[in-house]
C-alpha cells in the first residue's frame, strides 16, 4: 500500500504567513503539519509516499528531502495548477500504479493516527473508504449520507440543510478503480475535478464505498484560529521531555513543559503544556500554557500565552501580554522608545493586529 499527500495550494486564509512559506510547513508543537502527516502514514506501516506539490514545491522539497529521516521514501509529483483533489489523484497514477493507497490532505491534524483505518481497508473488499467525523456545524463541510447497510449513498458539499452531521475529514482510501472515476468526471463550477464527484461516481457505478468514523479530534489547519486549536490539542497530548536545556534556579518550569536542545530559561516562569524550541532564550518572562516557541527565538521581558511563535523571532520589552497570536518567522516585537509615544508598525499584506 502507498501514501499520497496533497501539499499544493496557496494557503490564502493563513496570509501573511503563507506569502513566504508553504502552509503545510507551519508547525504545531514545533513540528510542521506536513511532517506530522508523514509520521502518521509511516506509523501505519506505509513507507512509500508521494507528495503532490504546487507553487511552494521547492520549499517543501528542501524541508522534507527524500523522507529518509522519518524512515520513508518520498516521490514528488508536480501539479502545475490547483485543478482539484481528483486531478491530484489523476496525475499520480504513474506513482500509484495498481496499488491501494491512502490519500491525506497535507494540512490536516488528526488524533490517534490511521492504523485502524489502514488495517480495516486492507482486509476488506472495499473499493474506497472515507474518513468521516461528527461535527457541530455540518453545513460548512462536505457531508455524507449513509445507507442502512452503512455504505456511502451520496456526498453533498456544504449543504444549507445538512442531512447528517458526518463530515469528510480529508483522508481517503482507494483501490485502482478510482482512476476510472477521475477520468470520467468533469470539472465543477470551480473549474476543478472534485474528489467528492469521483467518490460519487464510484457509488453510482456500484463500487463498494464505506465510511470510517473517526471518534477523536480532527483539525483542518486552514485558518489562524485552527492552527492555534491544533497546537493546543497536540501540546495537550505531548509527552514532555527536556533535552540538553538549561533552567536557572530563579525560574519555575512546570512538569508539562518540553524543552528542546539548547533552550535556556532564565529568571522566568513557563507553564505547560508548552514547548520551547532549540536554542531559544526565555529571559525575565512568562510563557503561559498552550504556547509553542520555535527554534532560535528570544522572549525577554515579555509575557505570552496560547500562541505560536515561528523561528528566529524576537519578542522583547513588550508591556502587555501577547495572547492567541500567530507570529511569523524572523519577526520582531518590541517596545518603542522616544517621543512621541505611539505604535510603530511595519505590517505585510493581509496582516491583522489587535491594539489596546
Amino acid at each position: 500500500m502507498k501514501g499520497l499527500i496533497l501539499s499544493g495550494g496557496k494557503g490564502t486564509r493563513l496570509y501573511p504567513l503563507t506569502f513566504t512559506s508553504a502552509k503545510q510547513l507551519i508547525p504545531v508543537a514545533n513540528t510542521p503539519v506536513l511532517v506530522r502527516v508523514i509520521q502518521t502514514i509511516r506509523d501505519a506501516d506505509i513507507t512509500d509516499i508521494g507528495i503532490v506539490i504546487g507553487d511552494t514545491g521547492e520549499e517543501i522539497k528542501a524541508a522534507v528531502g527524500d523522507g529518509s529521516r522519518w524512515g520513508v521514501s518520498v516521490t514528488y509529483i508536480k501539479q502545475d495548477a490547483p485543478l482539484g483533489l481528483a486531478h491530484a489523484v489523476k496525475i499520480s497514477q504513474g506513482f500509484l500504479g495498481d496499488d491501494k493507497f491512502v490519500m491525506f490532505l497535507g494540512d490536516n491534524v488528526i488524533q490517534g493516527g490511521i492504523h485502524g483505518l489502514i488495517r480495516q481497508f486492507d482486509t476488506s473488499g472495499y473499493n474506497s473508504q472515507i474518513v468521516l467525523t461528527r461535527v457541530r456545524e455540518p453545513q460548512h463541510y462536505g457531508v455524507a449520507v449513509l445507507r442502512t447497510d452503512g455504505s456511502i449513498e451520496r456526498l453533498i458539499e456544504k449543504p444549507k440543510q445538512p442531512p447528517s452531521d458526518l463530515a469528510l475529514v480529508g483522508i481517503y482510501m482507494f483501490d485502482k478503480s478510482v482512476f476510472q472515476a477521475v477520468n470520467a468526471i468533469t470539472p465543477s463550477w470551480r473549474g476543478e475535478l472534485e474528489i467528492t464527484d469521483a467518490i460519487q461516481w464510484l457509488v453510482t457505478a456500484g463500487k463498494s464505498v464505506f465510511p470510517y468514523i473517526h471518534k477523536g479530534w480532527w483539525v483542518d489547519t486552514g485558518k489562524p484560529i485552527d492552527m492555534l486549536e491544533a497546537n493546543s490539542l497536540v501540546l495537550d497530548e505531548l509527552k514532555p521531555v527536556r533535552e540538553g536545556a538549561s533552567v536557572d534556579e530563579a525560574s519555575v518550569v512546570d512538569s508539562r513543559v518540553t524543552l528542546q536542545p539548547g533552550a535556556q530559561i532564565i529568571n522566568s516562569i513557563v507553564r505547560g503544556p508548552t514547548i520551547i524550541g532549540e536554542n531559544t532564550r526565555v529571559v525575565n518572562s512568562y510563557v503561559g500554557p498552550f504556547s509553542s516557541i520555535h527554534h532560535h527565538c528570544v522572549i525577554e521581558n515579555a509575557e505570552i500565552e496560547r500562541s505560536i511563535v515561528l523561528e528566529n523571532s524576537i519578542i522583547k520589552d513588550v508591556p502587555a501580554r501577547i495572547q492567541d497570536s500567530l507570529i511569523g518567522r524572523r519577526a520582531t516585537i518590541s517596545k518603542a522608545t522616544g517621543r512621541p509615544a505611539s505604535y510603530r508598525l511595519t505590517l505585510g499584506d493581509y496582516s491583522a493586529v489587535g491594539l489596546v
